[in-house]
């Protein structure tokens, strides 16, 4: 299930969680093993070994939960720069040594199955109801998400405290799997969205002759063959990140520009397409009014996000 977004709805029925800048996931949980999606159905299980614990804390019960993996800095604060060393490990070794380095939180906010039972088809209230009975089982590194009854106040410290957004919830509210629906509505704190690569162009400097910054945009519709420009991101990497990007966009390349209409001249000198099939999530101060991303920072690959779903937040 996936939230709309919008603005902050207050009044009787509604209910208000932190949104979590991390990566979603969905964990089958049995005594004996663990299996984790990412939201568009890639598996996770590998890349985050410590979700294996989730078994026996709750055994013998079995579930499915919904949640947010996490990864916070210094100050306690959710990080997904730190998050992207976890994303992309296909090796369990690999992903047992990341593991010790970087480790991660799993923050449970609803519940799909218990006991072999749906009970997507109850309202909220309900379901969580049978998600906060096992919370004390729960293991070190997991937990259920505060709840909060006043919007505006949550609104106002995660402003302060620089965290993502807020999630408002309908308390008799079934859960829609695979739908976006307006029985959950997310309001943004910070500016950042996902976008689609289309392209990319040669920096200068000590960036001269590989990828200096990524051209992005958006499809009108979910699904739309169209992809509109939004702008060049070129701040925000590393350059271990910028040759990584490389990596996975050399098979991408092709002759054809994906962008319609075609971006201004200036934005295609030096510029190369690729197949729009990548997402990345950007930061930015905001939309200037001919649809482009103002001070643009790249913040990370998305690989839990499919391509044609992404569209203009607005």
């Amino acid at each position: 299930m996936k939230a709309t977004s919008g603005e902050l709805p207050t009044g009787p029925g509604w209910i208000y969680e932190v949104k979590w800048d991390g990566m979603r996931v969905i964990a089958d949980v049995a005594p004996d093993s663990v299996q984790a999606w990412t939201s568009n159905g890639r598996d996770a299980t590998v890349a985050f070994p410590e979700l294996a614990s989730l078994g026996g804390a709750l055994a013998p019960v079995e579930a499915t939960l919904d949640g947010e993996l996490v990864a916070l800095d210094g100050r306690g604060k959710p990080s997904f720069g730190r998050l992207q060393q976890r994303m992309h490990v296909a090796s369990p070794a690999e992903a047992r040594r990341r593991a010790g380095e970087v480790p991660v939180e799993l923050v449970v906010f609803d519940l799909l199955r218990l006991g072999g039972r749906d009970v997507v088809q109850l309202p909220w209230r309900d379901r969580r109801r049978l998600l906060d009975q096992l919370a004390d089982d729960l293991p070190p590194g997991s937990g259920v998400a505060q709840v909060f009854d006043d919007g505006p106040a949550l609104v106002a410290v995660c402003e302060e405290r620089g965290l993502e957004g807020v999630i408002a919830k309908r308390v008799d509210s079934p859960y829609v799997t695979g739908a976006r629906t307006r029985s959950w509505i997310k309001v943004k704190v910070r500016r950042h969205d996902e976008m689609v690569v289309g392209g990319w162009s040669e920096g200068e400097g000590n960036r001269s002759g590989r990828l200096g910054s990524l051209l992005v945009g958006f499809h009108d519709t979910p699904g739309s063959a169209t992809l509109r420009y939004a702008g060049r991101v070129g701040s925000g990497f590393t350059g271990a990140e910028l040759d990584r990007m490389a990596g996975v966009l050399d098979p991408l390349a092709t002759d054809d520009c994906p962008f319609d209409p075609l971006p201004p001249p200036l934005q295609r000198r030096r510029a190369h397409w690729v197949r729009p099939a990548v997402v990345v999530e950007v930061a930015y101060g905001e939309w200037t009014p001919d649809e482009r991303l103002r001070h643009p920072v790249y913040m990370g690959q998305r690989v839990d996000v499919d391509a044609d779903a992404v569209v203009h937040p607005g």
